[in-house]
């Protein structure tokens, strides 16, 4: 890479200044050190701080996990998609699994991320060596040596990002200005993971616990460090696209990553710092502004939104969650993704309160009334415009990205756990069902018998990662990291063929569902607002059918709608195109042992002569 991506910053601190997390504004008052030397920063706790603040801003914005990292780069498992069809040089080519070298969506991310770890590089540097760090008071070292873990842990979470979309790339673990050749090669990425897993083993060590700095979720916590090592030996441990091979492998030594992500998520457990929130949907109202509902603290680490400017905002709830008309009272939110239509299926008809928090099916029309979508354009519900209170043309509106949640870290360790023993342990079926009576609140009784063989309960936690999980830029990573991406992509078009055929698991879905548009309450509850929609089946012929009843019934088969009412397509909406389609078929473009990752820009290859463009593209 040029310098011209990895310039020595004197002083891109001063970004720092500008930094005040709208969650975080109690430790945010920073100063601006923009006209100082580097060795005087880091001699001032204040400055030190606004130079670490200024790595936390490279988390956010529309190249970070403000729009781009979180909502286009993830998708393409069985929950969601970039809605679109295929083109290999934009956004809609991502989630095809078709992205061209000269994709526009693919350089600025990789550049900002970098900008990340250069920013962390330079406090790396500094900040062992200041004498605030060596031989200041008890509280200034403690300060700073927080400060210290906090930028390792950045650090790991920007190469983790690198890592898991573009494999193996360039390390760069001091400041561009003390390297005297930028033009670095790929290294391995077991070289870097094994120097992250050790710079958070430090850095655990540094970083207290949530209770003990008083921090919010939007500043990392020793329980942030625990779990994105557990992620990372997760990811170390699991299976990647190789650029040897060009396949899929798993390392022989797997399993001592394993043991990492138990050790790690069982400290978390133990602590009591953390717990699930007892209600599903208010994890999510809690990432909006002025909807903090988590007291239990089950949101661990959050990427935090503010300042309304591309930069350092987020466009969650505008550029992803379900549709508004731009003339409601609610203003403009586009609803960029879309849910697969059998990913509604695979929830519990009656009991799990994940599925109408996670899947929006209803968009918002000029007049604010909730308007039932077809199934091929249902949207993400974890982030909703209309739950901000902000309205008009606003595409920044204050909401967090979720890096780390309490739930992921029961699942990493039953996971872990199961792998280990050969079969889960009592602690890791506890860990498993804590997560699965969270979902079924009121009807714990239901949620099943939890499988007590090692592949049982493997299958058992495939799934319920799936629905714990959906829009929250989690699920293809797992199953590339299982090496189960090509299975359930092949898996994801026969569900969709069965759905559209009325076969099998789907063969009492409707064709056609009628509903008749239906004030949007904002209520306190998505089930209440569910529970306000009119909906027709035969055994109401009145309407105010109830969902779990019009949504898994034949209903009358039949487009024309009874009168009063509009009909909707939605086994009728799926056609072989959207199945097979070179286009508009899900993953179009897939190919095993190739597409896992995606190809580094044309213009950052052409810049560096040591890079090479792998996995065939």
């Amino acid at each position: 890479m040029k310098n011209k991506y990895f310039k020595n910053i004197l002083f891109t601190l001063a970004c720092g200044s500008l930094l005040s997390l709208s969650s975080c504004k109690d430790y945010l008052d920073v100063e601006n050190p923009s006209t100082v030397s580097q060795e005087a920063t880091f001699n001032s706790l204040s400055y030190s701080s606004s130079a670490v603040t200024a790595v936390y801003n490279r988390l956010m914005g529309d190249d970070g996990y403000g729009s781009r990292i979180s909502t286009l780069y993830p998708n393409g498992g069985e929950d969601f998609r970039i809605s679109g069809d295929y083109n290999g040089q934009d956004r809609r080519g991502i989630s095809h699994y078709g992205v061209d070298v000269n994709n526009s969506e693919m350089k600025n991310p990789f550049l900002q991320l970098y900008n990340g770890i250069e920013r962390a590089n330079i406090c790396i540097k500094y900040i062992p060596t200041s004498p605030l760090y060596t031989s200041g008071t008890a509280a200034e070292q403690a300060a700073m040596r927080k400060l210290y873990g906090e930028v390792l842990t950045l650090r790991a979470q920007f190469y983790y990002e690198l890592i898991r979309n573009w494999g193996d790339v360039p390390a760069q673990f001091e400041p561009s200005a003390d390297i005297p050749d930028l033009y670095l090669p790929k290294t391995d990425r077991d070289v870097i993971y094994d120097r992250l897993l050790e710079d958070l083993k430090v850095a655990s060590d540094l970083v207290p616990w949530r209770t003990e700095s008083g921090d919010p979720s939007t500043r990392v916590t020793k329980a942030a460090v625990k779990g994105l090592r557990a992620r990372i030996a997760l990811a170390r441990g699991g299976y990647s696209l190789r650029r040897e091979s060009q396949m899929m492998e798993r390392k022989p030594d797997y399993r001592d990553f394993y043991q990492i992500a138990r050790d790690e998520t069982r400290d978390i457990i133990q602590s009591g710092q953390h717990s699930l929130n007892p209600v599903y949907e208010n994890v999510f109202r809690s990432l909006h502004t002025g909807n903090r509902q988590d007291s239990n603290n089950e949101l661990i680490f959050e990427a935090g939104a503010f300042g309304g400017g591309a930069r350092t905002d987020s466009k969650l709830g505008y550029s992803n969650g379900l549709r508004i008309n731009a003339t409601s009272s609610f203003g403009q939110a586009n609803g960029q993704l879309e849910a697969i239509p059998t990913y509604f299926y695979e929830f519990d008809q009656n009991n799990d309160v994940r599925r109408d928090v996670t899947i929006a099916y209803f968009e918002v029309d000029a007049s604010n009334n909730k308007l039932l979508t077809t199934s091929i354009i249902m949207r993400d519900g974890k982030f909703r415009k209309y739950w901000t209170g902000i309205a008009g043309t606003n595409q920044t509106l204050g909401i967090n990205w979720p890096l780390l949640r309490y739930a992921d870290v029961l699942l990493m360790f039953a996971e872990a756990e199961n792998e280990l023993n050969g079969s889960p342990l009592a602690e890791a079926i506890s860990a498993y069902e804590q997560v699965r009576k969270r979902a079924f609140v009121g009807n714990e009784n239901k949620i099943g018998a939890t499988p007590t063989s090692k592949d049982g309960f493997f299958n058992a936690i495939v799934q319920e990662r799936l629905l714990e999980f959906g829009g929250e830029g989690i699920r293809k990573y797992d199953l590339i990291r299982w090496n189960l991406l090509a299975s359930k992509i092949d898996e994801t078009r026969a569900n969709l063929r069965a759905f559209m055929d009325g076969t099998g698991r789907y063969a009492n879905v409707p064709r056609y569902i009628y509903f008749k548009p239906s004030p949007l309450l904002n209520a306190p509850t998505v089930q209440q607002e569910m529970a306000s929609f009119d909906f027709y089946s035969p055994e109401y012929p009145n309407g105010n059918a109830p969902v779990n009843k019009v949504f898994f019934e034949p209903g009358l088969n039949s487009s024309t709608a009874p009168a009063g009412y509009t009909t909707r397509n939605w086994r009728a909406a799926v056609t072989e195109d959207h199945i097979t389609g070179a286009v508009r078929g899900f993953a179009s473009q897939f190919q095993a042992n190739r597409k896992e990752l995606f190809p580094i820009h044309a213009d950052i290859i052409n810049q560096n002569y040591n890079l090479t463009q792998d996995y065939g593209y």
